[in-house]
């Protein structure tokens, strides 16, 4: 798992303040408004809403909130907004990539968001196409590797797209192409294996190693700083600091 997806699953399990959730769960409806709009308001129809209506489930967004997103979306509500996607690349202390993406109604306020982030805690903007080539859209999915066999995922799953298992601590990763991500959730669950989160997400192809706990935590507060802007969807970043080290500085 990419150092960033470990940082962002020992944050879950640790639970999050209310103000920080709050944020995630305006971002998490904001991907789902956008999704709705772009490909059509029907799950079945749309995998790309699908994988983000499976996302706010998977962290706890209300029934209610995610149902009326969808009627915003659908034009059956007031309130929708039109977003566009945005993507914004720099660097971290360090020499670590950064791929920022952003939903925004306002291209101006977002970069200026965005690039005081990046001054204010050491990195810096880089000019686009920098570092996109680093990182790759995919389908992951999360098992508890207490849960379930390496071989039981495969049976189950194969079929429907998965392209790698990757046991890491007390998780498996479990990868696919990102359209099949659905399918290989389903296929999953229909073999009653237990699935902690679903998601479209970048990996990296290289990782930074960071092994030095004021570096780790000079990085994680530029990510942090990143993901407290409005407009920001989603950070990517290719760091690859210890387990230890990120358990260190939650």
């Amino acid at each position: 798992m990419s150092g960033h997806s470990k940082w962002s699953t020992i944050k879950h399990k640790k639970g999050a303040a209310d103000a920080k959730r709050g944020k995630l769960f305006a971002r998490l409806i904001r991907g789902i408004e956008a999704a709705a709009r772009d490909g059509g308001a029907d799950p079945e129809a749309n995998p790309t809403l699908a994988t983000a209506v499976q996302k706010a489930k998977d962290n706890s967004v209300p029934k209610d909130n995610i149902e009326r997103a969808l009627k915003r979306a659908a034009g059956r509500e007031g309130g929708g907004v039109d977003y566009e996607t945005v993507y914004y690349e720099g660097y971290a202390p360090g020499g670590v990539a950064i791929y920022v993406e952003c939903l925004t109604d306002n291209r101006n306020r977002a970069a200026n968001d965005v690039r005081a982030a990046f001054n204010k805690h050491g990195g810096s903007l880089a000019e686009p196409n920098a570092v996109n080539y680093l990182f790759t859209r995919t389908g992951v999915v999360l098992v508890p590797a207490a849960a379930v066999d390496e071989d039981d995922i495969l049976m189950a799953g194969l079929d429907a797209g998965i392209t790698d298992v990757v046991v890491e601590g007390d998780t498996y990763r479990i990868t696919s192409d990102p359209s099949d991500v659905n399918e290989v959730r389903e296929a999953l669950a229909s073999a009653e294996i237990p699935v902690e989160s679903s998601e479209s997400t970048m990996l990296p192809s290289v990782n930074v190693p960071i092994a030095d706990e004021s570096a780790a935590r000079q990085v994680l507060r530029l990510v942090e700083a990143l993901e407290d802007c409005d407009d920001v969807q989603n950070v990517y970043a290719n760091f690859d600091i210890p387990d230890e080290v990120l358990e260190a500085v939650a």
